[in-house]
C-alpha cells in the first residue's frame, strides 16, 4: 500500500486543490494522466491501496476542516506544534504502507504522478530509493522579474538532476530508512535529495507536479532568503557531503547554450546577492527556525 503523508501548516487555501487531485484516478499533471484511464476503476470501487494523511500542524485556520470533508480516503491528524518536521514524523507513524510519498500542501499532484513516481520504487532491481516529479511552474502572472528568475534557476543542472524545490518526494522503505536519520532540517527536501546518490535517485518524466511559484519579487525574496539560511544549515550538517549551490561556471555553461537568457541571468545573480544579504544575519545567529512563507504563491 503506497502511503501519502502531507504536512499542512494553516494551509485551508490550498488544501482542498491537492487533496481533490490525489483523489482523482481520472488525471494526471504528467505523463502518467495518459495511463490513467485504466486505473480509473480501481479508484473508484475503493481498491485504490492509496493511504493519505494530512497532518496539521499547529493550524489556527480551516485546514483540518477542508481535509476532512474528503471523506474516509483522507485521514487527518493534528499536532499543536506548527513544525514541518514533526508533522513529517508524526505522519511516518500513522502511515500505513510503502512506497511512501511526501507531499507539500501548496503544489498539485494527481494520483496518476504518485502511481508513476512508485513504479520504479516498486522494482527491488532498479536500485532507485527515491524519486521526484517533474516540475511544471505556472508563471502567467508573476511580475517579470519572477518570470526571468525561474527561467533561468530552471535550467540550471543542480535543479533539473535534484529532488529538491518539487514539494514531492516518494521513497522505498529503504531509502525511508536513509532519511529518517536525517535531522530537523529547514531544507528537508535538499538534505533528503543529497541522501542519496545520482544512481539512488530519480526524476521520473512521466510524472508532473505543478509548483505554484510567487507572484511578486517581495515574495520571491522571501524564498530565496530562506533557501539561503536552509542551504547554510544542511551544509552545516552535512560539510562533505555533495552541494547543490549554483556555480559561476554553471551561469556561463547556460549563457553559452542560451545568450537570450543573459537578462535572466543578470536578475539570477541580483537575487541570490541580496537573499545572501538578507540571510546573514539568521546565519549568524544560527536562526534556522524562522521561516519566511510566501503567501502570493496561495492565491487560488
Amino acid at each position: 500500500m503506497t502511503s501519502i503523508v502531507i504536512p499542512a501548516h494553516n494551509e485551508a487555501r490550498v488544501i482542498g486543490r491537492l487533496l481533490d487531485s490525489l483523489l482523482d484516478g481520472s488525471g494526471g499533471t504528467g505523463a502518467a494522466a495518459t495511463d490513467a484511464t485504466d486505473d480509473k476503476s480501481a479508484a473508484t470501487d475503493g481498491t485504490d491501496a492509496t493511504d493519505i494523511v494530512v497532518v496539521c500542524n499547529g493550524c489556527t485556520d480551516d485546514t483540518a476542516r477542508i481535509a476532512a470533508e474528503r471523506g474516509p480516503r483522507v485521514r487527518v491528524v493534528e499536532i499543536p506544534v506548527p513544525s514541518k518536521h514533526a508533522a513529517l514524523r508524526t505522519g511516518d507513524d500513522h502511515a500505513r504502507g510503502f512506497p511512501r510519498v511526501y507531499v507539500d500542501a501548496d503544489v498539485v499532484l494527481a494520483g496518476a504522478d504518485v502511481r508513476a513516481l512508485t513504479e520504479p520504487l516498486d522494482d527491488a532491481g532498479s536500485g532507485i530509493l527515491a524519486t521526484a516529479p517533474e516540475r511544471r511552474i505556472p508563471l502567467a502572472g508573476c511580475a517579470w522579474r519572477v518570470r526571468a528568475y525561474y527561467r533561468v534557476w530552471q535550467r540550471l543542472p543542480a535543479v533539473r538532476e535534484g529532488l529538491f524545490g518539487r514539494g514531492v518526494i516518494a521513497v522505498s522503505e529503504a531509502g525511508h530508512a536513509r532519511i529518517a536519520a536525517l535531522p530537523p532540517l529547514m531544507a528537508d527536501d535538499l538534505a533528503a535529495s543529497l541522501a542519496f546518490a545520482p544512481g539512488e535517485r530519480r526524476v521520473v518524466g512521466a510524472a508532473g507536479v505543478v509548483v505554484h511559484p510567487p507572484r511578486t519579487w517581495r515574495d520571491l525574496m522571501k524564498r530565496r532568503i530562506r533557501a539561503a539560511v536552509s542551504t547554510a544549515q544542511v551544509e552545516q550538517e552535512q560539510p562533505r557531503g555533495a552541494s547543490a549551490r549554483t556555480s559561476k561556471a554553471d551561469l556561463i555553461a547556460l549563457l553559452r547554450r542560451e545568450p537570450g537568457l543573459l537578462p535572466g541571468v543578470v536578475v539570477f545573480v541580483a537575487a541570490a546577492v541580496a537573499a545572501r544579504r538578507g540571510a546573514a544575519k539568521a546565519i549568524g545567529a544560527q536562526d534556522f527556525g524562522t521561516w519566511l512563507r510566501d503567501e502570493s504563491s496561495r492565491q487560488n
